[in-house]
């Protein structure tokens, strides 16, 4: 069912929960049906509208997945240089992304000095938190709190995830913690707990420890190479027996007979010493003779090719043969002929056959360490001990590590036993005698020949399965503060004014050009030429002539701080379209005569078309001389944030006295 259905449906994976729910109507005792209808609500994220079947435990759906993340009004490059007390900086920067800073009330006052070039709004609380010894972390998309870098304030402000991971690739549960110990040594995890039930570690802490987590258990849970050792065990035996001869009986039968008849029947066996020489007195029965001529030749060949398959790392075993029982311990034979021997003795079985114990280790240069112990064995006879028959077991035992390569032939040789056995039996003196001994002996020659070749070849089934990724390294921030950082995050935005040609920052209406169109938006300054007195204030427009679908413009007006001074900048309204509130962001540098201006429209709208005032500065007057009111670096935007190629105008401004 779970194969047939997904291939029904594909593509139409809404309709896949009620055709389950009808196989498990039909079929209430389907558990394959209830699995499905879970797999299908899950992939479609939403629930049936019919109840649920026995066993499926509907999730709750709206719960968050980690802490909220950073979405500024304005991802405009920040460039801010000034030197003032760390919160009055934080809201500065926070101003220039739209956002709202708060602080824990336990932040001291400290004075800084920032100077911040082409920075992301996350690079600038990152550097501004270090020089201030404070940490920051997001409360909404849009509000950012500021905390004192203490261990405690960690404890007490830093969110922590729970995350379940799932290792498929472990073959015995001590490979599950043995990841568990390297993670809690390696990230100094306090809560984690491994389930080798579900072949699972579940972890609780930090995101940046969580991403090391899963980067070290994806890098770790790889499938474990394996190998198949073909293992050829040859037995050759050869015995060999010739007996040749005639072998006479050792023993003649000599009887005396008493040549007196009067004699006492006791006496008739009994020989006086003077009548030892008669030959009518005593008889000789001659023993008889065997003849012997044998020839026995007997080959016998035993090929064993067995294939042993492991996993790296785990040893596999093979046995081929028979379990002999041995008496071990200690036991009585008793005092009577009553007790069996066998009462008080405890027996042990021993594998005799052919014994291999092999443990690979694979190599990624496609080599493999082997750890070999092969044994051969067999019961040779039996022996007498205390009464109990033990086996004698002839044995053949090789241990050794070797390194080979996939395909390469390892011979273990060497086990050769070769015997040897001449046996003369014969009358003494005649068995010597070259011609006689034929007659009088018999000659046997027992030659038995054993020898066992055991060969190897190991090929690799399966090798690591490493990518490039699984090497990369990654940052993990200090020993006391483990965090990890995106790609994106460390890199330097592109300044719009990066790459202009000289030609055109030189011209009188500075710009930047895109590579891909020429600009045709303009801003200029209204009026271009303005005569002041010391001590009094105007108002110059910033106007932005023949642009389209303007969604955000973050720009810097520089002006000479020993001449003039902006006091206040109020929007002009274009950008607004007259029905929506725009994000006005300013930072004024008094000291260093810049202003930093941002205006941003709300999310999920379009932009502007047309030309319109952005700005209107209010100029106050200090000291007689003139400086220029210019625009150095702008980065106008569309509504898809794309970048909208703008030419930047002057405005001289005169101050008399």
């Amino acid at each position: 069912m779970g194969l047939i259905f997904p291939c029904l449906f594909q593509g139409e994976l809404q309709f896949a929960p009620r055709e389950f729910q009808g196989a498990w109507s039909n079929d209430p005792a389907s558990s394959v049906a209830e699995q499905e209808i879970r797999n299908a609500h899950k992939l479609i994220g939403a629930t049936d509208d019919k109840k649920p079947p026995p066993g499926v435990v509907p999730r709750s759906t709206n719960l968050a997945e980690g802490p909220p993340q950073l979405k500024p009004l304005s991802t405009s490059p920040i460039n801010v240089k000034m030197s003032n007390d760390a919160k009055i900086v934080y809201d500065t920067i926070g101003k220039l992304a739209g956002l709202t800073v708060v602080f824990d009330p336990d932040f001291p006052a400290r004075r800084i000095s920032v100077e911040l070039t082409e920075a992301t709004i996350e690079q600038a609380l990152d550097i501004v938190s270090l020089q201030s010894k404070a940490f920051w972390k997001p409360v909404t998309q849009n509000i950012v709190f500021v905390i004192p870098d203490q261990p405690q304030k960690r404890r007490d402000y830093e969110e922590q995830v729970v995350q379940t991971y799932y290792v498929s690739n472990n073959v015995l549960p001590q490979d599950l913690t043995e990841l568990v110990t390297g993670l809690r040594q390696l990230l100094d995890l306090k809560r984690i707990q491994q389930l080798n039930s579900q072949n699972c570690i579940i972890i609780r802490d930090t995101p940046d420890k969580l991403a090391l987590s899963e980067k070290i258990i994806h890098d770790a849970d790889n499938a474990k190479p394996e190998v198949v050792v073909q293992v050829r065990v040859l037995q050759a035996r050869r015995d060999r027996m010739h007996a040749l001869g005639i072998a006479p009986e050792t023993s003649a039968t000599l009887a005396f007979v008493n040549p007196d008849s009067s004699s006492s029947s006791s006496d008739k066996n009994k020989l006086p010493l003077n009548k030892l020489l008669s030959s009518g007195d005593y008889r000789i029965t001659l023993p008889g003779a065997t003849v012997n001529a044998l020839l026995s030749d007997s080959t016998t060949q035993i090929i064993q090719n067995p294939e042993l398959r492991s996993v790296d790392g785990q040893p596999a075993k093979l046995r081929v043969g028979d379990r002999v029982p041995v008496a071990t311990g200690s036991f009585q034979a008793g005092t009577t002929s009553n007790i069996n021997p066998l009462v008080n003795t405890q027996f042990q079985y021993i594998d005799v056959g052919v014994n291999a114990d092999i443990t690979p280790r694979i190599h990624s240069s496609r080599e493999v360490s082997l750890k070999v112990s092969i044994e051969v064995s067999s019961v040779t006879g039996t022996t007498n001990i205390g009464g109990i028959q033990q086996p004698i077991i002839s044995q053949r035992k090789i241990e050794h590590d070797i390194r080979l390569k996939e395909g390469e032939v390892s011979i273990l040789g060497g086990l050769f036993e070769r015997v040897d056995t001449k046996t003369l039996n014969g009358w003494p003196g005649l068995a010597h005698v070259p011609l006689l001994r034929y007659l009088f002996s018999s000659t046997s020659n027992d030659h038995q020949d054993n020898e066992i070749l055991i060969v190897m070849v190991p090929r690799i089934i399966r090798l690591p399965a490493l990518t490039q990724a699984d090497l990369r390294p990654i940052g993990s921030g200090t020993e006391s503060n483990v965090q990890v950082r995106r790609i994106e995050a460390t890199l330097t935005p592109v300044s719009p004014s990066a790459g202009t040609p000289p030609s055109t920052a030189a011209s009188p209406d500075k710009g930047i050009e895109s590579p891909d169109a020429e600009p045709t938006a303009r801003v200029r300054f209204a009026p271009e030429n303005l005569k002041m007195k010391v001590g009094q204030s105007a108002s110059v427009d910033v106007i932005i002539d023949k642009v389209t679908d303007l969604f955000a413009v973050p720009f810097l007006l520089h002006y000479d701080p020993q001449t003039i001074a902006i006091e206040e900048v109020h929007h002009g309204g274009f950008l607004s379209g007259g029905t929506q509130d725009i994000a006005l962001v300013q930072s004024i540098e008094k000291e260093h005569g810049q202003a930093i201006i941002s205006l941003v429209r709300q999310p999920n709208t379009v932009g502007v078309t047309g030309t319109g005032t952005l700005i209107s500065v209010v100029i106050r007057a200090i000291a007689a001389g003139s400086s220029k009111l210019s625009v150095d670096q702008i980065n106008a935007r569309d509504s898809q944030q794309k970048q909208i190629p703008v030419l930047t105008g002057d405005a001289l401004i005169e101050v008399e006295k």
